[in-house]
Parts: structure tokens; C-alpha cells; sequence
């Protein structure tokens, strides 16, 4: 399945598929009680998604958007927790892929304890690279969302990238 920039794979509260992100990104939102939107994590090329449904089914805990052109494969829940429980090797694939996903998230949170707001900011743009390459990381993600992951307020992200130097 394709999916283009701003489209919508899943949303929160559902129940459904799991998710094979062949290429690609695609961000996770939360929508609070009041209606704002917070984004709480960025899945890569390879991961199945919802990473909490892995072993066990789970509704849906945010919404699944694409930040660029994705290709998904749908997972079949019933085969995948079929061939979990029968197969020994699953439960290894599973487990390297949370391990995958555990160290992404140790250098988000080496992004975020970075002394310097710049300093976040420059980290956050590194790591992103590698999955956009030369493209500016506001083309993917809005300055509010940028913050959101690095822990800034909108006015700070906007005020670092004004004093970046053009490319």
C-alpha cells in the first residue's frame, strides 16, 4: 500500500492491522483530551507498527500519518500472533526489533539532554538525514512538532533555524 505525505494509516483509538513501514516516514500523533495534537514518535524504514501490539493486540495509541511517501505492508494479526506462538524464532524477530527501536529512542533522549537549545536542534537535524538526506527538516515536520520532539517552545525552533546559516 502507498501512502502520501499527510495521509492517514491508522488512527488512534482503533483496532486493526499491524504495519510493515517498508520506506519511508511516518509520524505518530496523540490527540488530547482537548483536541491538540502532540507528536510522540517517528517510525523508520523496517519497523512494525504498533510497536505495543507486537506480542499482544492493542487498540491503536495514536495516528499513524505519513510524513513523506510511504510504502506499508498490512500485517494479518491473527497470522502474526499465530506464528508467534508457534514459532520460537518470531519471538527473537520481535525482540530485535524492539531493541532496534529502545536505541532510537536513547538517541532521542541523548538529543534531548543536549545542554544548549542549538545544540538539540543540530542533533535532532543529524539524525534525521539519514532518512531525508539533503532535504531541510522542516519539509517533514512543522516547527511546533519539531519542538515537541526536542523539547522547545515553537519560537525557539523558529528563532535556531533563522540563525542557521543557508544552504
Amino acid at each position: 500500500m502507498l501512502l502520501h505525505k499527510g495521509q492517514t494509516l491508522f488512527h488512534q483509538g482503533e483496532s486493526g492491522s499491524l504495519f510493515h513501514l517498508r520506506s519511508g516516514l511516518l509520524k505518530i500523533v496523540r490527540i488530547h483530551e482537548d483536541g491538540s495534537p502532540y507528536l510522540v514518535n517517528i517510525i523508520v524504514p523496517d519497523e512494525i507498527i504498533p510497536h505495543h501490539s507486537l506480542i499482544s493486540p492493542m487498540p491503536y495509541h495514536g495516528t499513524a500519518i505519513a510524513l513523506v511517501t510511504c510504502e506499508v505492508e498490512p500485517v494479518s494479526p491473527q497470522q502474526w500472533y499465530e506464528e508467534l506462538m508457534q514459532n520460537a524464532e518470531k519471538s527473537r524477530e520481535i525482540a530485535l526489533l524492539l531493541q532496534s527501536k529502545l536505541r532510537m529512542m536513547q538517541q532521542r533522549i541523548d538529543q534531548l539532554t543536549q545542554v544548549t537549545p542549538a545544540d538539540k536542534l543540530s542533533k535532532l537535524q543529524q539524525w534525521f538525514a539519514a532518512y531525508i538526506g539533503s532535504a531541510a527538516i522542516t519539509d517533514v515536520l512543522t516547527q511546533d512538532e519539531i519542538g515537541q520532539l526536542i523539547g522547545l517552545r515553537r519560537e525557539t525552533v523558529n528563532r535556531l533555524l533563522r540563525a542557521q546559516p543557508k544552504k
